[in-house]
């Protein structure tokens, strides 16, 4: 009787996440398969005419092919702030596990904080024009890495303290270097966490909307999710195009979900039930 009960609350759970995440999917690509008129209309009905392409190639082409220039400042930033955030969070993880001190509690203090306290954009708009970055695609990349290098930290470190110190020990009595030991010995253990982190960040990043909007204005430094302005204004909407690039900026991290969510999950875990 336990294990039927068990049985239908697992197939309910599993229907009403299939309606609260696919019904939306659906409606996007139907309405991107609908000409102006018919999107207007913004109702899930199948369409009489199928524009798709027709959608996709206007799309493409607005402004200057705005959608291409996009595709390629999201991919840099999202590539250079992963790197970066894999390798300073690994080490910072590395040495806040293995080498602890007096310094330790206030980093661990500083690393809860950047979970904690949300972001104040008019300063750090600021900071960055004093230094020179502001409008600049590195100096977006150096944004989201301070917003996202406290949750690396805080992964990477979970999963060191699953690594016996033995390691790093016969590591050291061979010979090895702190160089040599962190990339030659800890990095590749790291490999589950690497995968998380690589996963979710990209794609957080990739649809990060606020942080490009407020640090990285500029129609030659858009990236894909302000590509959805070109379509959009104060008195008039064009849905079906709207829809069209929605459909399109969302193919790249639902492709990664879709092959790499074991991954995620193994790497969520592994340093809890690891002892």
């Amino acid at each position: 009787m336990k294990r039927a009960s068990r049985y239908w609350v697992g197939g309910l759970a599993i229907l009403v996440s299939s309606v609260v995440f696919l019904v939306p999917f659906a409606f996007i690509v139907i309405t991107a398969m609908k000409d102006r008129k018919a999107a207007a209309l913004r109702e899930l009905s199948w369409p009489t005419s199928f524009h798709l392409w027709d959608n996709i190639m206007e799309v493409v082409k607005t402004r200057d092919y705005m959608l291409i220039t996009a595709l390629v400042n999201s991919t840099i930033l999202t590539v250079a702030s992963v790197t970066l955030l894999v390798i300073t969070g690994a080490m910072v993880g590395f040495v806040m596990q293995r080498r602890p001190s007096i310094w330790t509690s206030v980093a661990n203090f500083l690393v809860l904080a950047g979970l904690i306290i949300p972001p104040a954009v008019v300063p750090t708009i600021w900071v960055m024009q004093s230094l020179g970055i502001f409008k600049t695609l590195h100096g977006m990349v150096l944004i989201e890495v301070a917003y996202g290098l406290s949750f690396s930290i805080i992964l990477f470190r979970a999963f060191v303290a699953t690594i016996p110190r033995e390691l790093d020990e016969a590591a050291i009595i061979d010979g090895a270097g702190p160089l040599t030991l962190f990339f030659g010995i800890v990095l590749p253990l790291l490999r589950p966490v690497v995968v998380t982190l690589v996963v979710v960040q990209s794609v957080a990043i990739f649809n990060d909307f606020t942080n490009p909007l407020y640090y990285l204005p500029g129609n030659q430094n858009a990236t894909v999710q302000l590509t959805l302005y070109n379509f959009q204004s104060q008195f008039n909407t064009s849905f079906n195009l709207l829809f069209t690039n929605i459909l399109l900026i969302t193919i790249p991290p639902l492709i990664i979900f879709v092959f790499f969510n074991r991954q995620i999950v193994a790497g969520m875990t592994a340093g809890a039930v690891k002892g």
